[in-house]
């Protein structure tokens, strides 16, 4: 599959800013570290509030570093199409994480007219041990004329 990057790390989160402010107001904050054919990286802080009791990295934090991983390796191929959404993400929790830094390794699986199907790995820290492994799969807008 010859994919082509349409919009590097900095122009999505541009165009984030501009089409959804909210994605790093509140919550957990992340960086697009990196668009490359095929693959994004994707990191985010795990703070206090994003613990579960026992310390470890809650299923809602991990999820969602997963699904916007997928949204930051769709857009930086398919360009400007804010409408992509999620249709369907499944995740397996493999490991606790601390508390630190999380990051998503996703891999563009599909990318058809109407579907994207993607993979990530999501590490914790520089180990490099599989904390959580998610597939998520986005429905895409109809291409206008």
């Amino acid at each position: 599959m010859g994919l082509h990057v349409s919009m590097d790390a900095a122009a999505v989160a541009a165009y984030l800013d501009e089409v959804f402010p909210q994605w790093n107001q509140g919550g957990i904050r992340f960086v697009i570290e990196r668009i490359e054919p095929g693959r994004a990286i994707v990191s985010a802080e795990a703070r206090a509030e994003h613990l579960r009791p026992g310390g470890t990295v809650s299923g809602p934090t991990l999820f969602t570093l997963a699904d916007f991983a997928a949204y930051a390796v769709i857009l930086g191929h398919v360009g400007k199409q804010a409408l992509a959404v999620t249709t369907n993400l499944n995740i397996n929790f493999l490991r606790k994480a601390p508390p630190g830094p999380v990051t998503g390794h996703c891999r563009l699986l599909k990318l058809g007219s109407r579907l994207a199907v993607t993979d990530c790995d999501i590490l914790a820290g520089g180990a490099e041990d599989l904390i959580a492994q998610a597939s998520a799969t986005y429905s895409l807008p109809p291409k206008t004329s």
